[in-house]
């Protein structure tokens, strides 16, 4: 099924992690709207913009997001979030470009360490509850920890 003229749905559920350990990644109607919303006001406008898009993450089944050790309030498992990197680009600068030209939920620069491909941009869009929160993901001392903006 095509979400956009670039995007499918099955390039927004394939998880290794539900493959490896048979779990069913199959989302519900309300999930597939909600990835069409995210396409629609995220990815295809960077796409548009940008180039090639490789997501690393779309949806997780509530199963997948387990096995994967994700936080039980992820955006993923609604089909709100996707992670991603354009290719050739700084996740950094992307980050700050998604920041500054599109309405979003949530935006992370998740574990930048200066190398233009370090790290990822993970970037949630819900409809009616965009409140546009930025974040960067960081390792100190072995845990994650979350600060506010872009670093």
């Amino acid at each position: 099924m095509k979400l956009s003229t670039n995007f499918s749905l099955h390039e927004l559920t394939k998880s290794d992690t539900a493959i490896r350990q048979s779990i069913d990644n199959t989302p519900p109607m309300q999930v597939i709207e909600n990835l069409q919303d995210l396409v629609d006001n995220i990815l295809q406008p960077l796409r548009d913009k940008f180039g090639a898009i490789a997501v690393t993450s779309g949806y997780r089944s509530p199963a997948v997001n387990k096995a994967i050790g994700g936080s039980t309030t992820s955006d993923h498992c609604h089909g709100y979030a996707a992670d991603f990197e354009v290719l050739g680009m700084d996740n950094r600068e992307l980050a700050l470009y998604i920041r500054n030209n599109l309405k979003y939920k949530q935006l992370i620069l998740e574990f930048y360490s200066g190398l233009p491909d370090s790290g990822w941009v993970h970037c949630s869009f819900q409809k009616d509850a965009n409140k546009n929160q930025t974040l960067t993901a960081k390792k100190v001392n072995g845990r994650t920890q979350y600060l506010n903006g872009i670093e």
